[in-house]
């Protein structure tokens, strides 16, 4: 067996690189302004579901950002609370408003219990909750928001990155979207009486995510393979991408969705630099996920 990368995690500790070798698991913490580097060997394995390995070891393509074989990602959707293929889970769901930059905002719903974190791997760069309560109600929340304000519920990762280099610099500026979309959503009538609606709360992840003054993405990596080596200074990272500043000026994102399956190691004597195929920033030929 071999340590595998199962992608990045978000937690209140920052952003981590996970790392699986059967059943073991370990993490290595991110931190702006050192070297990263990693040189890809061998196949892209499946990375299983919610912590268990594929049972067949499936080979995945370079270019797939959910790093699964079929059979491994429909039993995945099968209890997916964002696939909407789940609605018996008692916990209780929080009702959010995300903004990733002018002029983009969605409505989605997380667990309670996860704090923060399933805005921080979505690169949500402010958001408010607008309440909480059981998970069906908060579902009827979340589709009144998007028929009534026009609010999606997805947002392209491309089109979040797009925006990043336009963020506003005022932390007031940036939250004023939020507060407008909070106001017109109290508003409305028709919110389940099970829903406890929430107090204005904006929080402002342009510091945890290092975005503060990073120079603007020149390209995007589109795929890995085997050979293939990424090397530069981390910059930044929001959701699951890194962005990373070459030797050669350039600031190149990795999605670590992409890095899933594979087996890294280190990026050897060949200095800093990226190996594998780069695409421009809003050029379509790779698909995209929808978060």
């Amino acid at each position: 067996m071999a340590w595998r990368c199962q992608g990045l995690r978000w937690s209140d500790a920052g952003a981590e690189l996970v790392w699986r070798d059967g059943a073991r698991e370990r993490r290595s913490a991110l931190v702006y302004g050192r070297e990263l580097g990693f040189r890809v060997v061998g196949v892209r394995r499946c990375a299983g579901v919610r912590g268990l390995d594929c049972p067949v070891g499936a080979v995945v393509g370079g270019r797939s950002t959910g790093g699964q074989c079929a059979d491994c990602a429909r039993l995945d959707r099968s209890r997916s609370v964002a696939a909407d293929t789940v609605a018996d889970d008692p916990q209780p769901y929080t009702v959010y408003l995300a903004w990733f930059g002018p002029g983009m905002v969605k409505v989605g719903i997380t667990a309670e219990a996860r704090g923060a974190a399933r805005l921080l791997e979505q690169g949500a760069v402010v958001f408010t909750r607008l309440g909480r309560g059981p998970l069906m109600a908060a579902r009827r929340t979340e589709e009144l928001l998007r028929t009534a304000l026009g609010v999606p519920d997805r947002v392209p990762y491309a089109a979040k990155r797009a925006v990043r280099a336009t963020l506003l610099p005022d932390r007031a500026e940036r939250a004023e979207e939020v507060r407008e979309l909070y106001e017109r959503a109290v508003a409305l009538t028709g919110w389940p009486e099970s829903l406890e609606r929430a107090d204005l709360e904006t929080v402002d992840h342009v510091d945890v995510f290092g975005l503060a003054g990073t120079p603007p993405v020149t390209g995007v990596i589109g795929e890995l393979a085997d050979g293939g080596r990424v090397a530069g200074r981390l910059v930044a990272a929001a959701g699951p991408d890194l962005h990373l500043e070459c030797g050669d000026g350039s600031v190149l994102v990795l999605d670590t969705r992409l890095v899933r399956g594979w087996e890294l190691t280190g990026a050897g004597d060949g200095g800093a630099g990226v190996t594998v195929p780069v695409r421009e920033v809003g050029d379509g030929a790779v698909q995209d996920g929808l978060f």
